[in-house]
């Protein structure tokens, strides 16, 4: 954990303004959102924080005395900063009011609740908790599917979720440390089981994915989204192999991202320049060659690899890590 904050040696009639101003610069730092911070007396405020970085993952974990927050406004607006937060449950119980609805999470539970739109937290007694902030492009999930299962409660009481949870729960606790490919790593499993846990909460209801329901083709969509996230290195992946490991038909494929504005092929090779992206602009002298990382992440052609990655990105690759290089020298030197 880089960032640890503490009441303990603050007097006691400024501790409330030092916590406000605290967890406001720490989530304002960490997900660009600006909170306001309240408790329900006047006595003097206990309250201990402490936040950290795993990969392009954010936690924080918070020890306190009763208190309220509430996102009201975002004041940085964007795509790339959207975060996801995922708020477990250690110690205490809270409420979440999001989506015109009321959550209750008591401990070894999760939610989610979404930094893009309004919401308050009530924490009516003395509680600790760990928030893991996912950037929503590390997801495979529709903003519509989000806003189904945001401020719902996830209990482990199902196989993945006994499985999920605790992992969660220890990344939370045990940032930091880590060089920085395994942070990356790490990170991007943790996106990838929250994706899972995503993807059997909204199929939970449904008994099968051949009935057609909205909720059974967002799960079977997430499921096969997952897939193509593992499998990027295989320069075979396709639509006919992603319908043969669900056991479902080619055109079954086709039409689940149909519904989505986009096609199975298409998909493939935007995560394909997602990865090249990542990778490109990771900071290091020992980085690997510009056509190692495109065929780490199945393209075979570099000729195809440049002209799909500066359709994308207005760059070619060898120019975008260039750039990152740069931003990454000028943001050290500057340190």
């Amino acid at each position: 954990m880089s960032i640890v904050l503490s009441t303990a040696s603050v007097p006691a009639r400024e501790r409330l303004a030092y916590w406000h101003e605290a967890i406001s610069q720490t989530y304002d730092q960490l997900a660009s959102v600006r909170l306001d911070v309240s408790t329900p007396t006047d006595a003097p405020y206990r309250g201990t924080l402490a936040a950290g970085q795993v990969g392009s993952v954010c936690v924080a974990t918070t020890d306190s005395d009763p208190l309220q927050v509430r996102q009201t406004t975002r004041w940085a607006a964007g795509t790339d900063d959207e975060y996801l937060n995922v708020c477990l449950q250690d110690r205490g119980h809270l409420v979440i009011d999001q989506n015109d609805s009321q959550t209750l999470l008591r401990p070894g539970a999760l939610t989610l609740f979404d930094t893009t739109r309004p919401y308050t937290v009530t924490y009516p007694a003395a509680f600790r908790m760990h928030v893991i902030q996912i950037p929503r492009w590390m997801l495979v999930v529709r903003a519509c599917d989000l806003r189904r299962i945001t401020a719902v409660p996830i209990h482990a009481d199902t196989e993945t979720a006994s499985l999920i949870i605790p992992f969660l729960s220890q990344l939370a606790t045990q940032a930091g440390g880590r060089p920085p490919h395994i942070a990356d790593l790490l990170a991007r499993n943790a996106a990838d089981l929250l994706a899972t846990l995503i993807a059997e909460r909204l199929d939970r209801d449904v008994a099968d994915i051949s009935t057609g329901t909205d909720a059974a083709h967002t799960a079977l969509r997430l499921r096969i989204k997952a897939f193509v996230d593992r499998h990027l290195a295989d320069p075979d992946l396709s639509p006919r192999t992603m319908a043969a490991a669900h056991h479902i038909s080619v055109r079954h494929v086709h039409r689940l991202f149909q519904d989505e504005g986009t096609t199975a092929g298409r998909w493939i090779q935007h995560r394909r320049l997602e990865a090249c992206r990542r990778e490109l602009g990771r900071p290091g002298r020992n980085v690997p060659a510009v056509m190692a990382i495109a065929h780490r992440f199945g393209f075979t052609s570099p000729s195809h690899f440049s002209r799909a990655f500066r359709a994308a990105y207005g760059a070619s690759p060898r120019e975008w890590r260039a750039t990152a290089q740069l931003g990454s020298t000028v943001r050290s030197t500057s340190t």
